[in-house]
């Protein structure tokens, strides 16, 4: 008896190569679009960084001059600090208080369904209608939310926003209250997979609770967490819509950011050149930190 092999003809081809191609054509509409209004722009911004943008009159090839000015300038010097600092406070305040919100409302009762919806509203909340809101509540007279609350004690009013002392830290509160929601989210989608057995098990043993979320609960959602640290590096990085609806960069630019002195720099000085070294500048940055954390992130899930 003999055996026969045989060979894909022409129509199993024709099938294999439809299956590869068809995938493709969905996301066709989709690449184009982020090639034109996306990676197209992004080459440009990084082409102009090497030149003085002179509209009408001929760019002119200054080579890293644009990159030695931005990081030279004193201003930008001190927007990295601030930078860093309101990224280092939105990010781990984001995470503690979404952390604590995912621990509070995790269950599948009705109520904490629609308590989530509710405290969900800030993220699809448009950022400047935030804002403004929070603009509103910091008002530096005592008809201000805030300040009508502290009156209750005899204390205030205090200048949030016009002090330079305190406008960063009020940006940061905002900060923390827009982005807990979304990580929380993120940690809830991790602790759905926690096997409730073990805290069963746990709790006959008499584990505390502090031991539960330190042995069970930590270990379980450790990739949720390495989700949310990337996220919030990078948003961290690239903060901007807070800080310009809430002080623009003031008073006196104790809240100027990375992203808001290159605002500056390219739209009110119309330095093009000066403020696309400053927009690649923070692009490389912010690739260093993703692949910096990532590496880590995956480095602490092989161990």
């Amino acid at each position: 008896m003999t055996a026969t092999v045989t060979t894909p003809g022409p129509r199993r081809a024709r099938i294999i190569s439809k299956k590869a191609v068809l995938p493709w054509l969905f996301l066709a509409p989709a690449l184009l679009l982020a090639l034109v209004f996306k990676f197209l722009p992004m080459g440009k911004g990084v082409w102009l960084s090497f030149f003085d943008v002179r509209p009408f009159l001929g760019d002119k090839w200054v080579g890293i001059d644009n990159y030695t000015r931005v990081l030279t300038d004193h201003r930008f010097q001190d927007a990295i600090g601030h930078t860093l600092l309101l990224g280092v406070g939105m990010s781990l305040g984001g995470i503690v208080v979404g952390s604590a919100l995912a621990l509070l409302l995790e269950g599948q009762a009705r109520s904490l369904k629609i308590i989530r919806t509710a405290v969900f509203l800030p993220v699809v909340t448009a950022t400047a209608v935030v804002g403004e809101m929070w603009r509103l509540m910091y008002y530096p007279t005592s008809d201000g939310l805030i300040n009508s609350g502290l009156g209750l004690f005899g204390l205030g009013p205090v200048p949030y926003l016009d002090n330079p002392d305190t406008a960063l830290w009020a940006t940061m509160a905002m900060g923390i209250w827009m982005l807990a929601p979304y990580n929380m989210v993120i940690i809830l989608a991790g602790l759905a997979g926690v096997d409730r057995s073990l805290y069963e098990a746990a709790a006959m043993d008499g584990v505390s609770l502090w031991q539960r979320l330190r042995h069970i609960t930590l270990p379980a959602i450790r990739p949720a967490l390495g989700i949310v640290l990337t996220l919030a590096a990078i948003r961290g990085l690239r903060v901007f819509t807070e800080v310009y609806v809430l002080t623009g960069g003031g008073p006196a630019g104790s809240t100027d950011v990375w992203m808001t002195r290159a605002y500056t720099l390219g739209f009110t000085r119309n330095d093009i050149g000066g403020a696309s070294a400053a927009s690649v500048v923070l692009l490389c940055v912010t690739l260093l930190l993703t692949v910096t954390v990532n590496y880590l992130r995956k480095r602490g899930d092989v161990k």
